[in-house]
């Protein structure tokens, strides 16, 4: 009977001592934040309010949120700077620098060509029409009158040889631009050579801005 009696004390003490050693499961939790490791001050060597700062899941959340709002920011940037300033006389007189063939440059200022639409230069025909337009104001002061207009980061105007010759016309008489009937109300239409529409394989019925 004794022996019995000291075998279930064994048995207890045993079952006890394997329940102390094993640790107990706590539950998960289910916040967004996590504890921080305690932080003990350096000068009073007491230990400071535990952090909390988001997981991993709303940090990913938060970058995510923000490229979005600087993708939007670059959407609304313009794709060209602002024109410069229109002269108040409306007049610019100077060597051209040829960027295209609707296009100049006067004293770094940019000329869009008023009334014709030629082709860009990755189009049929653009280089030609470019070249074309080199060769038409090379050597020569060119007069431009401005229309007050402006075209991305172009002021709008009709440019002129010395001799008063239309150089957006004399482009199109050689079947390289086009009438911008849009905005030209018609002017050049006249001056267009037959089928050449159909030869550029560009159809400027509305001049391009």
């Amino acid at each position: 009977m004794e022996v019995i009696v000291v075998a279930v004390v064994l048995g207890a003490i045993i079952a006890y001592l394997v329940g102390a050693s094993t640790p107990r499961r706590r539950g998960k939790r289910h916040s967004n934040y996590r504890r921080e490791p305690t932080v003990r001050s350096l000068g009073t060597g007491r230990n400071l309010p535990p952090v909390t700062r988001p997981n991993e899941g709303s940090r990913l959340v938060r970058a995510r949120q923000e490229k979005a709002r600087a993708a939007h920011r670059l959407s609304e940037r313009p794709d060209h700077p602002p024109p410069p300033p229109i002269p108040a006389s409306r007049k610019l007189v100077g060597r051209a620098w040829v960027i295209d063939g609707d296009t100049i440059a006067i004293d770094r200022i940019k000329i869009r060509l008023a009334g014709i639409d030629a082709p860009e230069l990755d189009e049929p025909w653009g280089r030609k029409s470019k070249w074309a337009m080199v060769n038409i104001c090379k050597g020569k002061t060119i007069h431009v009158d401005l229309t007050g207009e402006t075209s991305y980061d172009r002021l709008v105007g009709t440019c002129y040889l010395p001799d008063g010759t239309d150089i957006g016309a004399e482009l199109i008489k050689a079947g390289l631009a086009l009438d911008g009937s849009y905005y030209s109300k018609g002017k050049y239409l006249h001056l267009e050579p037959e089928g050449v529409r159909q030869r550029l394989k560009f159809y400027g019925l509305k001049q391009r801005r």
